[in-house]
């Protein structure tokens, strides 16, 4: 038989094709997913309507949350290539965001509540960059697309699990229409369940992949990701900018007039959707190239941005939040996977360690301008609820075009594929 041509696409691999390491990984993030989400989406809530938090302060401790972890995000990705192994720098993370998810139900004031996400987000940033880099080891290159499509699906389904599991919480643990502290500690209680039992599916079901030129990295030498890589950044980076914490839609559908209940139906369309979408827009990235299916996702968030800015009603937030988990299904997955396309791969887990510095360095700015154009501050008054959403879609289009004018998608030159092949920075095989 002949040789697929060159323009031949290769043949998407079926649902028990995919290898074993990809399994472990997803089931662990939807594990961990049902977890966080349980809590996440209504810490903001207990934050403003148990607390009385202002929103420019949820918008810190969000930012910081994030950003607090940013450095360790490049530090684990280096050490997970120096050593040679991703699985137990991601076991770690992961275990430290289970231990610190407890003491949620133990914190009564604003500085005990991100303490504890702070400590969350630490775990985070420990495990994604390593995590991110044994998915992209576990397979090879022409699949990468719906590996990452696969990952992201499964752990926005334990997103959605989640939410159905903290509504019914919700519902069965408050008194009254009011948002509690007893209905936050409940929802935390059995949050703690599948926190610990994703650290168990990790630990017990992944197997470390053979890092060619594991030696390659003795230093973290951010000049050897190449020029492609650093302006990909920029155009991420612009876009993050104006991608403030999803607390900010909480808030926002909330300020228009939705229950609880209602804000938690309203997410978990997002991740019904979200799941839908990630694995069938993988598989297209390998195909028709992620570059555009990135610029389309931006293009989509702009809408949806400014939809939020301009909405009136609760019903249309069921909309925005739905169309939000279609974007999310058409660029998160493609992005990581275009990070190992454009790195060597011996230096992926610094690659995808920076990555996710970068954005979780800019949360902070992007959170704290949020909730200053929000509210304002000081003896400033800010622009009302509408204005972040505003500067987030001026931020997303501006990414958008200039995408659309970068070139520098195909894989890296003299990057070893997961096969051990060098590649010379064609597509073709």
């Amino acid at each position: 038989m002949n040789p697929l041509p060159p323009t031949a696409h290769p043949p998407q691999p079926g649902w028990r094709d995919l290898p074993r390491n990809l399994w472990a990984v997803s089931l662990t993030s939807f594990l961990m997913d049902i977890s966080s989400e349980m809590v996440i989406n209504i810490v903001p809530l207990f934050l403003s309507g148990v607390l009385g938090v202002k929103t420019n302060v949820i918008g810190l401790i969000e930012g910081v949350a994030e950003a607090t972890a940013s450095l360790l995000k490049v530090f684990s990705g280096w050490l997970s290539d120096r050593l040679g192994g991703r699985k137990w720098v991601a076991v770690a993370g992961y275990g430290l965001s289970a231990v610190a998810k407890p003491f949620f139900y133990w914190a009564g004031s604003w500085g005990a509540v991100a303490a504890v996400r702070w400590a969350d987000r630490v775990g985070k940033g420990i495990r994604t960059a390593p995590r991110d880099a044994l998915v992209a080891d576990s397979i090879d290159e022409q699949h990468r697309g719906i590996a990452f499509g696969f990952h992201r699906a499964a752990d926005t389904a334990g997103a959605a699990v989640g939410l159905l599991v903290a509504m019914l919480v919700v519902w069965l643990s408050q008194q009254s229409g009011e948002f509690s502290l007893g209905t936050f500690q409940a929802v935390v209680l059995v949050s703690v369940i599948p926190a610990f039992l994703a650290v168990l599916s990790l630990a017990v079901g992944a197997r470390e992949v053979n890092i060619r030129g594991k030696r390659s990295a003795p230093q973290i030498r951010l000049k050897g990701l190449g020029k492609r890589f650093a302006v990909f950044l920029l155009l991420v980076g612009l876009f993050d900018l104006g991608n403030s914490s999803d607390a900010f839609l909480v808030l926002r559908v909330r300020e228009a007039g939705t229950s609880v209940l209602g804000i938690l139906g309203m997410v978990f369309v997002f991740n019904l959707v979200y799941t839908a979408v990630s694995a069938p827009a993988g598989a297209l990235s390998d195909r028709i190239g992620r570059r555009a299916l990135l610029i389309s996702g931006w293009m989509v968030y702009a809408l949806i941005y400014l939809g939020f800015a301009l909405m009136q009603a609760p019903w249309q937030g069921w909309l925005l939040y739905a169309v939000y988990g279609a974007y999310y299904g058409l660029a998160y997955g493609t992005a990581k996977a275009l990070v190992a396309d454009v790195v060597p791969a011996q230096l992926r887990g610094t690659a995808y360690g920076t990555y996710s510095a970068v954005l979780g360095i800019l949360d902070l700015p992007a959170s704290v301008i949020a909730g200053v154009l929000w509210d304002g501050i000081g003896g400033f008054g800010g622009f009302g609820p509408a204005a972040p959403f505003l500067f987030g879609s001026a931020t997303a289009l501006l990414a958008a075009v200039g995408m659309m004018l970068w070139h520098g998608d195909r894989p890296a030159a003299g990057a070893l594929d997961s096969a051990g092949r060098v590649s010379n920075g064609s597509n073709e095989p």
